[in-house]
């Protein structure tokens, strides 16, 4: 079993991470709510809801940790010419909603999405507060590639990404690895395509050790909204 949040009471404490379950690794808790408080002191412990729409909501804490470090990202010799010509507009933090409804869009073989009405919403609430961020490629004036997450501190924890032409989604992680401010991405749950593009796998402890590092302050300072490049 695991411990259910109060819905009305965002300062109740999480369960620590130690008592998350081996199986489905890193289950923590359910409940609580997507309000700005309980999300950002969820962030600030390397906890993340993952739920699918219509499910009570269900907090992670997975006992190894996929992140990239900025110096370490990976993009192949023909993805790195490809970006030499600069094929995209690359803007910050002015489509996040468009971003996100990409993100939660179905993909190829996928018949639904867990980023629902409830999660678009939460999110952008922490956009207008300055916690959640979102880098957008443009083609021709379209959208059409992006990644959005939350950043505390040096820490941006990303959360979703999409492409609708080649390289798109690459050229979105990139900047934000590119960024002064970035220490580490934090990229949850390790998946091929991470994995290719140079993520790796880091004991809870550490990654916890590294939030202490780079989390200060305790939620983070707002970063600069509107910056292009």
């Amino acid at each position: 079993m695991i411990p259910w949040l109060d819905p009305d009471d965002d300062q109740g404490p999480f369960p620590p991470p130690e008592a998350a379950l081996a199986e489905p690794d890193g289950l923590l808790a359910a409940g609580g709510s997507l309000r700005p408080l309980r999300l950002l002191r969820a962030y600030r412990q390397g906890i993340f809801p993952w739920f699918n729409p219509g499910e009570p909501i269900l907090w992670w804490h997975p006992s190894r940790r996929a992140v990239i470090f900025p110096e370490d990202l990976h993009l192949s010799r023909s993805t790195r010419k490809a970006l030499r010509r600069r094929p995209f507009q690359i803007t910050w933090n002015t489509a996040f909603g468009e971003v996100m409804r990409a993100c939660a869009a179905p993909r190829r073989g996928q018949t639904g999405t867990w980023i629902g009405p409830d999660m678009i919403e939460a999110y952008q609430r922490l956009h207008r507060l300055g916690y959640a961020r979102s880098v957008e490629c443009w083609r021709d004036g379209e959208l059409v590639g992006g990644i959005y997450g939350v950043q505390l501190g040096r820490v941006f924890f990303g959360e979703s990404m999409f492409s609708r032409v080649d390289n798109a989604s690459k050229a979105a992680l990139a900047a934000v690895a590119a960024a002064p401010d970035v220490a580490l991405i934090d990229c949850q749950l390790p998946n091929p395509h991470l994995e290719r593009l140079g993520m790796v796998l880091l004991p809870r402890a550490r990654f916890v050790e590294l939030l202490d590092r780079w989390c200060e302050p305790a939620l983070g300072s707002p970063p600069r909204v509107g910056r292009s490049a």
